[in-house]
């Protein structure tokens, strides 16, 4: 064994030293990058296998959700205001990146309380289990993508220069949804009413999100609409995917910022709360 590769365990808390810890915190990113690539893989496999739709199933259920605003729209039952774009690619686009960003949202509590046998065995990166999560929503999101550019193809939205700036648009979707994640992950190994309750709390705040609404002119909705941080992230990508000029490019980069600095809290805490939580379920 290499100098280098020779592990010291301290009782100290690694908070006392904040930049050892950082370091370690990326070193061990870096080193459970192949085990998260395998997790993700077998993941994925097991997603798709012995279904005979194979991949279409990351699309279906998006469009699914879609056609069902856009009958209920169409009908008249729901009257929407208008929208920049025809409302059947506005609702489109908008399912397709929200699931996206849900995707990102549930990934880390879900990989984690899938590992929960492994945690107590087998000591590796944790960090291993996030980057699984944001390696099969990134393979999901690229085949709702490509999907999703087909379809704006056929209704005769041909993306502009912008689209290059759209990828910027699914990261910033996927950084805020991790960093979400992982704030509730520590919770819901402990609780599991938080893994039960949080589709209900995204279907929620998806209608306070302009995802199949269009955002309000006035009143308190505007207000609600405005303070929701995955409003500009959005409607952003939605505007570099379609060729408009964003509206709210200076809300969108606030957002980023926070989420950096919010996606490094919560991994400090995740941290150091995993071996708490490994302890507790090896009791």
């Amino acid at each position: 064994m290499k100098k280098s590769d020779i592990i010291i365990y301290t009782p100290e808390s690694s908070i006392r030293n904040p930049v050892i810890m950082l370091c370690d915190m990326f070193r061990d990113l870096f080193a459970g990058r192949e085990l998260a690539m395998q997790l993700a893989k077998r993941d994925i496999r097991a997603q798709y296998r012995q279904t005979a739709l194979g991949f279409l199933w990351a699309f279906i259920l998006p469009l699914a959700h879609a056609l069902t605003w856009i009958f209920l729209s169409g009908s008249g039952i729901i009257k929407i205001s208008a929208t920049n774009l025809s409302y059947p690619v506005y609702v489109f686009t908008g399912t397709i990146l929200w699931a996206i960003f849900m995707d990102s949202v549930n990934g880390p509590l879900q990989q984690t309380t899938a590992a929960k046998h492994m945690l107590a065995k087998i000591n590796f990166p944790k960090e291993a289990l996030v980057l699984s999560g944001i390696y099969q929503t990134l393979f999901n999101g690229a085949i709702k993508i490509l999907m999703m550019l087909i379809v704006l193809l056929v209704a005769g939205i041909y993306p502009g220069w912008t689209l290059v700036l759209f990828p910027f648009g699914i990261i910033s979707l996927i950084m805020a949804g991790t960093a979400i994640g992982l704030m509730l992950t520590p919770v819901g190994m402990l609780y599991t009413d938080i893994g039960k309750a949080l589709p209900l709390l995204m279907q929620f705040l998806m209608y306070l999100t302009p995802v199949l609404f269009p955002m309000p002119k006035s009143g308190w909705a505007l207000y609600v609409y405005k303070i929701n941080p995955v409003t500009p992230l959005v409607l952003t990508a939605r505007d570099w995917l379609t060729g408009f000029s964003p509206e709210y490019l200076g809300y969108f980069f606030l957002v980023n910022a926070i989420s950096i600095i919010l996606l490094l809290i919560v991994w400090v805490s995740y941290r150091v709360a995993m071996p708490i939580l490994i302890e507790r379920m090896s009791a």
